[in-house]
């Protein structure tokens, strides 16, 4: 199978073609896909697109005018493409549900005990040469309440890890997993989770009910002075929302690994360019906001088995066989 991979990095090509050996014939393009790009599918029968790509129905219909029939996503959400447009189109659209849920659960890990301890700024001060301790005052994260919304596999992996740290837990999700309370976890309604908790962690996937699920209202219940924990899905949060919350002093840290409208900002250089978003550019300006561009994925075990799947869900297409990742419409019931 003919396969154009958009929106790809050296370390995608490095990985696909060692998972993919010589079963498929994949061609990598380093542009996202849009509707301006479409076109350079042109004699390919599927396409590989990756979380930012654009995937709604004029490009579906660009696709399929040029004979592609494939969609295979190398990103477990699928938020982003019209899987309405793909069935009308009849293109079969696959996904990468499980990568390596210890990556994103360990990364947030990683942005709360940063923004706790304020080591982002200590790093830049102590290789200036200033020793001061003024302003780097944190917490013991032992005895503290946290919050998850969102207790699919990551979800959980994050709770086991604060859990030992000796943190309550509070959770939200209309699955309750058995797992949460066997840690002594607590299944709450969101309101409770939001007063009680001291840090609040989103690992829910990007759904018409889950859009801006924190937002002025939901800001304004949570417990003053908290932390915000977002490795999940941008849309998640009203970004705007966020920076009054910081002005007023209300939301008490913010760590983000994804953005609304990070389509245009992540996953490129634009260190030599002037950033365009005034919102995000505002979000820099606060000490207490840390922002990584969409890496929480990032490890070597996730890209393995990223590929490995994606070049599964190929074959599985390619030679008419049930694909077990396979997305369609039931999915939006």
């Amino acid at each position: 199978m003919r396969v154009a991979v958009f929106n790809s990095k050296p370390y995608d090509r490095t990985y696909l073609s060692t998972a993919n050996g010589d079963r498929h014939e994949l061609h990598f393009f380093e542009s996202r896909l849009t509707l301006d790009t479409a076109p350079l599918a042109q004699g390919f029968s599927a396409v590989a697109a990756f979380v930012n790509d654009i995937l709604d129905r004029p490009v579906l219909q660009t696709l399929a005018a040029q004979g592609i029939h494939c969609l295979v996503l190398r990103s477990a959400g699928f938020n982003h493409v019209d899987l309405v447009a793909a069935a009308e189109l009849g293109i079969q659209v696959a996904r990468v549900p499980e990568y390596s849920p210890h990556a994103v659960a360990e990364h947030t890990v990683g942005l709360i005990l940063a923004l706790n301890r304020h080591i982002h700024r200590a790093y830049n001060r102590v290789r200036e040469g200033n020793f001061s301790l003024d302003g780097l005052l944190g917490f013991d994260l032992h005895g503290r309440t946290v919050g998850v919304i969102g207790t699919g596999k990551i979800g959980r992996n994050f709770a086991r890890i604060m859990h030992g740290f000796g943190c309550r837990i509070l959770a939200e999700d209309p699955f309750p997993s058995g797992e949460i309370t066997a840690l002594g976890g607590e299944y709450v309604n969101r309101t409770a989770l939001l007063q009680t908790a001291d840090i609040v962690s989103l690992h829910c996937p990007l759904t018409p009910e889950t859009h801006h699920l924190i937002n002025r209202e939901t800001l304004q219940v949570m417990k003053s002075g908290a932390m915000l924990v977002n490795t999940s899905r941008g849309g998640l949060v009203d970004t705007a929302a966020l920076i009054d919350a910081l002005k007023q002093g209300h939301l008490g840290a913010l760590g983000l690994d994804v953005y609304e409208e990070e389509g245009d900002l992540f996953f490129q250089d634009l260190s030599a360019q002037v950033i365009q978003d005034d919102v995000f550019s505002r979000l820099l300006t606060f000490p207490n906001v840390l922002i990584t561009g969409h890496q929480a994925y990032f490890t070597q075990e996730a890209l393995r088995n990223i590929a490995a799947t994606t070049i599964a869900n190929l074959d599985a297409f390619a030679s008419g066989s049930p694909c077990p990742n396979q997305v369609t419409t039931d999915y939006l019931r």
